[in-house]
C-alpha cells in the first residue's frame, strides 16, 4: 500500500520590505512521505520570498513537485499559460534545471543542506548559459532551525529586510540569510 501525503496548513504574515510586499496568505501543503520537515519548509520559504504582490501574471501555486517530474515545487503561471516562474528547492541536475530554463521566464533554486557547495561547483560552469537561473543558498544549520517550525497547523510570520529573512511561529524565530550563487 502506498503512503499518502502528510497535509500541512499555514497562515502566513509576510512583511517583505525588499519587494514592498505586505500580504497575509493561507496555504496547503500536502508533504510527500520521502519529503522532509526541512525541505517542505524550503518549499514555505520560497512561496513568501516569491509570492507577486497581486496576480495580474497569476498567482504562485505550490506544484507537485516530487510527485511529478513535469512540474517545480512552485510555479507561477500567467493567463495564457506562460510559465512566468519555476522555482525548485534541494539540488536539482542540470538536465532538469536546463530544461526548465526553456520553458519559464525565471528559475529559481533554493539549495539547502551541507553538501550545497559540491553539488555546485560540480553545476555551476554548465548552469552559466541559462541567464534566467537563479541559485540560492541556505546555510545547513538555518535550514534546519526552519525545519524545526513544522507543525501540521503554523500561524507564521516572515519578515525580510536587506536580504534577511526573520519566519517566527510567536515562540521561536528563525534568521535566515539566503546567500546567492554566482554561476561565473
Amino acid at each position: 500500500m502506498a503512503l499518502k501525503a502528510t497535509i500541512f496548513k499555514a497562515a502566513i504574515q509576510l512583511a517583505d520590505m525588499d519587494r514592498a510586499v505586505y500580504a497575509d496568505h493561507a496555504l496547503t501543503l500536502a508533504r510527500h512521505p520521502s519529503e522532509t520537515d526541512e525541505r517542505m519548509m524550503v518549499r514555505l520559504l520560497a512561496f513568501a520570498l516569491h509570492v507577486p504582490p497581486d496576480d495580474h501574471d497569476g498567482a504562485l501555486e505550490l506544484a507537485k513537485g516530487l510527485s511529478d517530474t513535469d512540474e517545480p515545487d512552485l510555479w507561477q503561471r500567467d493567463l495564457t499559460g506562460r510559465i512566468v516562474q519555476w522555482i525548485e528547492c534541494g539540488q536539482p541536475d542540470e538536465r532538469r534545471l536546463l530544461r526548465a530554463a526553456g520553458r519559464a521566464d525565471r528559475v529559481v533554486v533554493f539549495a539547502y543542506g551541507s553538501s550545497t557547495p559540491i553539488w555546485w561547483s560540480g553545476l555551476k560552469g554548465r548552469i552559466a548559459r541559462a541567464a534566467n537561473v537563479q541559485v540560492w543558498q541556505l546555510p545547513a544549520a538555518q535550514s534546519q532551525a526552519l525545519g524545526a517550525l513544522a507543525q501540521r497547523t503554523m500561524m507564521l510570520q516572515v519578515n525580510v529586510q536587506d536580504g534577511q529573512v526573520f519566519v517566527g511561529d510567536g515562540q521561536r524565530t528563525v534568521e535566515l540569510s539566503p546567500a546567492r550563487l554566482d554561476p561565473n
